[in-house]
């Protein structure tokens, strides 16, 4: 039984990329410390008393984007902010995941909290209570230009404290969003001047998204050391090529820390240098040098865990922004322009190069391994009886196609923009959907991970007559105890590459080798 997270505490600074994890991932309930209550209600005073001038102030008094000029009563202001939520819960298409939405409601508490945004504390803690409840709103896949924020996804939460739109509940079933609050005995709130907006404008989707793409990435380099060490291996290659000595003399970090962790996957080894002499009756056409794919697999890996660092420093900086506009400083209301999604936009497309990479990499050492003209006395496809049976053939079609399908997915999305509002918002970032497609990039990546480690234990363990490294059979034995097939095995002709998938995308890839090697980078 699992016992429940510790409660994430949020106050004025910020928060942590953990607790986004935490908040999304683990249902950790989430408290508003007594600082950041201070602080809203001090934000509050401002916008109160601004509320109470007769000079227009944007966001409190005045319509928004193109209709900004519009001076708004008092007695409208209430009807303003609900009416603000309602046009903008406009998204449309499939609903995104449950982890999404509860990112994104999280961060955008946390930009409450911070005390710029002038928000009542009772709307901060009915967001709370919504979280701490598991009530979920409905968010629906488009309607997020990345600018101002994520105004779609942000308005269906809004609309949800609201009661009104639909939502999911604790049990994973959508209902109206009023009869779940009452249900867990929340309010339905009544927005007053500025809060309408507060709650739209912001980045919390695509930094969301940012922040579990990150982690998601961090675990597929692991596991993308790994593979590459069993291909190497398989294919009889040699490690002199991952000498840290080699790797100092181009000082990126990422590429020795990926080199480091093929050594250890390695370490012990038979199989390896065996590429100029062959062994016990295998073919000795020397090999001075391993192809690309293989040897350059630090090189591929490392850059992407650069990438991967670069974007975690975006993520730290988004973390400890308070993102809304207009916000609350140094006793007045200032319009800004820090909801734009750029600098969010660009690392998540980045990122999606990588992927992208490291898939095509993976694919390419894969497709040695099946060759017979290049796997150095493996049989055509890793078949049994090829002829008969046609081994990985079509497994690494399919690793093709997602590979192929992992290069579209590279395409930037900020490197596009479409003008909205009249033409107020007259360029945007796209954010949210390179944040998107990011995401079924890393998906389409740990699949690609999955077919080449299928194919390389199988092809190690067609190696007859040479030990593999240690941290090698501590996988081989992994693989068998989860059910994925192996050499002499009835089900290996029908490859279960779901199971294999699902291997890898638990960590049992990575905590197999560990479980000898000790911790990998």
């Amino acid at each position: 039984m699992h016992s429940r997270p510790a409660p994430v505490v949020l106050g004025p600074a910020g928060t942590t990329a953990d607790d986004v994890l935490a908040v999304a991932r683990r249902g950790a309930p989430v408290e508003l410390s007594v600082r950041a209550l201070d602080a809203l209600a001090a934000a509050r005073r401002v916008v109160d008393d601004l509320a109470a001038k007769p000079d227009p102030v944007y966001g409190v008094s005045t319509g928004f984007g193109a209709l900004a000029v519009r001076h708004i009563s008092p007695d409208l202001r209430v009807q303003l902010q609900r009416n603000i939520v309602r046009s903008h819960a406009a998204g449309m298409g499939p609903r995104v995941e449950r982890e999404v939405v509860r990112a994104l409601m999280f961060l955008r508490l946390k930009t409450l909290a911070s005390g710029h945004t002038g928000v009542r504390p009772e709307v901060a803690q009915a967001m709370a209570g919504m979280l701490n409840a598991g009530i979920t709103p409905v968010v629906h896949e488009y309607g997020s230009l990345g600018c101002s924020g994520d105004l779609a996804p942000l308005s269906h939460c809004a609309l949800a404290l609201m009661g009104e739109g639909d939502a999911e509940g604790p049990d994973g079933t959508v209902h109206p969003a009023a009869d779940l609050l009452a249900a867990h005995g929340l309010a339905p709130v009544t927005l007053r001047e500025k809060e309408g907006l507060a709650l739209l404008n912001g980045t919390d989707g695509m930094l969301g998204m940012l922040l579990m793409a990150c982690a998601d990435l961090a675990a597929l380099l692991t596991a993308a050391d790994v593979t590459a060490a069993l291909t190497l291996e398989a294919l009889l290659g040699t490690d002199r090529v991952l000498a840290p000595e080699l790797h100092a003399v181009r000082p990126h970090p990422g590429q020795a820390a990926s080199a480091a962790n093929m050594l250890k996957v390695l370490d012990g080894s038979g199989l390896t240098g065996h590429h100029q002499t062959g062994h016990d009756g295998l073919p000795a056409a020397p090999r001075v040098q391993d192809a690309y794919s293989v040897r350059c697999a630090p090189q591929v890996a490392g850059a992407g865990r650069d990438t991967l660092a670069h974007a975690r420093t975006v993520a730290e900086r988004e973390l400890a922004a308070a993102v809304d506009n207009p916000v609350v400083i140094g006793g007045r209301v200032e319009s800004n322009g820090n909801f734009h999604g750029a600098p969010v936009a660009y690392v998540l497309d980045f990122l999606a190069v990588a992927a992208a990479d490291l898939g095509s990499i993976a694919e390419r050492r894969t497709d040695r391994l099946l060759d017979k003209n290049r796997s150095h006395g493996l049989p055509a496809f890793l078949a049994g009886d090829p002829g008969v049976d046609s081994g990985l053939m079509i497994a690494q079609y399919t690793q093709a196609a997602l590979v192929s399908e992992l290069k579209r997915l590279a395409v930037p999305a900020s490197a596009d923009s479409i003008p909205s509002s009249a033409m107020q918002e007259d360029h945007v970032s796209m954010g949210w959907s390179a944040a998107r497609k990011l995401r079924t990039a890393i998906d389409h990546l740990t699949k690609v991970l999955a077919v080449e480690m299928y194919a390389a234990t199988r092809a190690v363990e067609l190696r007859a007559g040479l030990t593999p490294a240690p941290a090698t059979q501590a996988v081989l034995r992994a693989v068998r105890d989860a059910g994925v097939a192996g050499p002499g095995d009835d089900r290996f002709l029908s490859p279960d590459l779901a199971a294999a998938e699902g291997f890898v995308r638990s960590g049992r890839l990575v905590a197999a080798v560990e479980s000898v090697t000790g911790p990998l980078s």
